[in-house]
């Protein structure tokens, strides 16, 4: 298993470079996996990763590379990400598609479509009803982000092989598909006794 590491103790490794004589603080985060063997170890570990990763894609934003770097906040690629996907959808399916909610959906959807990037259009079989699809605008917009980011990955796991990529994209694939049901209340059958 690869190291688990956590590059926020930089102050820890340059104390050991000013004559600690290598005393490893307690404090100190763990490095590898063979720190964490099993059980609440490993997933404090796990945990802590988790909580560093979206400390650090906040302050990058996972922008990209180049001038389109940062120039898209994560809301609004999701947005467009998923009308291109998918297709032109209401608000209520976009929601629905998204896990959240049609009023934070219409908040979000608002500056893209000020910003021509989606357009408002009638529901091809009820012209009553309005569906949110990509101008053509939005969809060169989305490309421009997409091949930014596509950069940024690529020197982000710059020197990983093309297994340990597809890995690594198949198992956060899985924790992101499995984090909405942990939102849900454990089943009583699984709850702890009520003292």
């Amino acid at each position: 298993m690869p190291p688990i590491q956590d590059m926020t103790s930089a102050a820890s490794a340059s104390q050991d470079a000013e004559g600690t004589q290598g005393h490893k603080d307690s404090r100190e985060p763990r490095e590898t996996a063979s720190d964490f063997p099993h059980g609440a170890g490993l997933l404090d570990a796990l945990q802590h990763q988790v909580a560093i990763f979206a400390r650090r894609a906040e302050q990058t934003r996972l922008g990209g590379v180049g001038q389109v770097r940062n120039t898209m906040d994560r809301a609004a690629y999701l947005l467009l990400n998923r009308l291109d996907l998918e297709g032109p959808m209401g608000v209520k399916a976009l929601a629905a598609g998204m896990g959240i909610d049609s009023s934070t959906v219409t908040r979000q959807v608002a500056p893209l479509v000020e910003s021509g990037l989606v357009k408002r259009a009638s529901h091809p079989e009820d012209g009553r009803a309005v569906v949110l699809e990509l101008s053509e605008g939005g969809h060169a917009r989305l490309d421009e982000v997409r091949h930014s980011r596509r950069c940024l990955m690529e020197r982000v796991t710059d020197g990983w092989t093309e297994d340990e990529r597809v890995s690594f994209t198949a198992l956060l694939t899985r924790f992101n598909q499995a984090l909405p049901a942990a939102k849900n209340p454990v089943p009583p059958e699984e709850a702890p006794p009520a003292s």
